[in-house]
């Protein structure tokens, strides 16, 4: 009688080669797939997904000392770091900036001056060059998401709109929960800080809004779309302009397609369930519905016969907002003096026949009636951000200012 064989068990490496073309696939899929699945999970949270669209906890005030302007190429006491408050007892942190040529005029007495943040910046005397020039322009810049008011590229920025004209001086603040302000960012919140920001620059400033124009840049076109309607929609005021740059048409749907960096989708793999997608797009918490406000201010413009310069300037190679965000903007904007009943062939069409191609696939597109003026203009570079700091906008500000005017002083 034969003793029946026992199998000796695998040895484990055995094993490990048996298992491993299963588990190694299985542990590629699942694990971002589980990863995904959290990052959902969480962004559903209010507080979570504000931290994440806004990013301004992520920022460079550990080794950069932003009372300190000069760090990044500005005159000494150029810039006047002050304070602002909002209607709710929020504290912004603000830099006024003199156009270059106008503080060479006064270099010995301001570069005089104590540096740094000032009390009441009413009592100095780069507060009193912008007030009591009343031909003086005053940009205001509302920066985009992440950091702080000196990231990046927004120095640049601030350079090349103060550099060329004695009389644009400028305006750029964090909002609540950005760099030194004090808060946490919603989209009223940051509404509230605009209407502040506007509010010091016409009533204790004494710029009038026909010498301000507005520069949004990616989550600042939203912050200027809603400032704007409450201004110019609801209080009939009439800005020199409005300049966005790599704007959007709302946040669900610019969300929709987003990529981080321009390389991960944020929730572009929600869209391949309509009814994922759905959900998603409802647990929003700060909209930023800038086509309809777009929508809505134009046409009460026209109906009151009022004044406006709209001008959206995006880079063709934005890797983060797509540039046919801005096609939704365009398009919104004019509606609110056509309607919403044109189709999207008749549209184009018309569009085209206002549209003047600079090669490269760029563009720009007009679109005038009465005193109401619409303008789309593409570019081949720039990117996201370096776009800020190109020419394109610099010549949309002066545009809005009025060309005929002395552009060097």
């Amino acid at each position: 009688m034969s003793k029946a064989r026992t199998r000796a068990p695998s040895p484990p490496s055995t094993m490990a080669s048996t298992l491993a073309p299963i588990l190694v696939p299985s542990l590629l899929v699942g694990l971002p797939l589980g990863l995904y699945s959290l990052f959902l999970g969480l962004s559903a949270i209010p507080s979570f997904q504000r931290n994440f669209l806004y990013a301004h906890k992520i920022h460079t005030l550990w080794w950069k000392d932003i009372d300190e302007p000069e760090q990044w190429g500005f005159a000494k006491n150029q810039v006047t770091p002050f304070h602002l408050t909002t209607s709710d007892n929020e504290t912004l942190y603000a830099w006024h900036i003199l156009p270059l040529p106008l503080y060479a005029q006064h270099e010995a007495s301001l570069s005089s001056q104590p540096s740094g943040p000032v009390p009441d910046i009413t009592a100095t005397e780069n507060f009193r060059l912008l007030r009591d020039d009343p031909a003086a322009k005053l940009i205001i810049s509302f920066h985009g998401n992440a950091a702080q008011l000196s990231q990046g590229i927004r120095p640049r920025h601030y350079h090349s709109l103060t550099s060329l004209h004695s009389r644009y001086h400028l305006l750029t603040l964090d909002y609540r929960g950005f760099g030194l302000s004090t808060g946490s960012p919603t989209e009223e919140g940051l509404i509230r800080d605009a209407v502040a920001a506007i509010t010091w620059a016409v009533n204790t400033a004494g710029v009038s809004p026909d010498r301000i124009v507005l520069v949004g840049h990616s989550l600042g076109t939203a912050v200027v779309a809603a400032a704007v309607e409450e201004f110019t929609g609801k209080r009939g005021w009439n800005f020199a302009g409005v300049v966005c740059v790599a704007g959007f048409r709302s946040l669900p749907e610019m969300l929709a397609g987003y990529k981080i960096g321009g390389v991960v989708p944020a929730l572009r793999p929600v869209g391949w369930w309509p009814w994922l997608r759905e959900v998603a797009m409802g647990c929003v918490v700060d909209k930023w519905e800038s086509a309809a406000r777009w929508r809505g201010v134009v046409r009460a413009v026209k109906e009151r016969r009022g004044r406006l310069r709209l001008s959206l300037v995006h880079a063709r190679d934005d890797g983060d907002i797509p540039w046919r965000e801005d096609n939704g903007v365009f398009r919104a904007a004019v509606e609110g003096l056509v309607g919403e009943g044109v189709g999207e062939e008749e549209f184009e069409v018309a569009k085209k026949r206002g549209m003047v191609v600079r090669g490269k696939g760029s563009f720009v597109a007009t679109w005038r009636e009465g005193d109401v003026e619409i303008r789309q203009e593409l570019v081949p570079h720039g990117g996201h951000n370096s776009v800020l700091a190109h020419a394109p906008v610099v010549t949309a500000v002066m545009r809005a200012f009025g060309l005929d005017e002395e552009t060097v002083v």
